[in-house]
């Protein structure tokens, strides 16, 4: 894949990623709870991931106007969705009431992850197109 195409594609991926944070994953959290929610009855974990992740979302969004600007920005968000989906796998396998995140959040973070990683530029290829 050329550079300006994987480009294109990172800025796309950006603003799914970006606007899934934003809403997504709120959305999710009500309509699937035992892949999403991780805590039942009253708790306050919900509310601060959701404000965690939106707030993600919104410098994703902004990232995505110039992602070679902000590539720090886009590793922090991989390799916080690689430990944070390897910490919820563990977890989730250690408790059967949370083995719904297994094909919930856990395998969303690390497709989110994979598809950053892919796309966002590395090396010479990062500088060279900066520059």
């Amino acid at each position: 894949m050329n550079e300006s195409l994987r480009l294109k594609y990172l800025r796309i991926a950006l603003v799914l990623v970006g606007i899934t944070f934003i809403v997504g994953i709120y959305l999710l959290m009500i309509v699937w709870p035992s892949g999403w929610t991780w805590h039942t009855g009253h708790s306050d974990y919900p509310l601060m991931i959701v404000g965690i992740y939106a707030t993600l979302g919104v410098f994703l969004l902004l990232a995505s106007r110039n992602p070679l600007a902000h590539l720090s920005l886009i590793w922090f968000t991989i390799w916080s969705s690689v430990v944070h989906g390897a910490i919820m796998a563990f977890q989730a396998l250690a408790g059967p009431m949370n083995h719904g995140h297994l094909i919930g959040d856990v395998p969303a973070l690390f497709i989110v992850a994979a598809v950053l990683a892919v796309l966002t530029p590395r090396g010479q290829s990062a500088a060279a197109q900066a520059g």
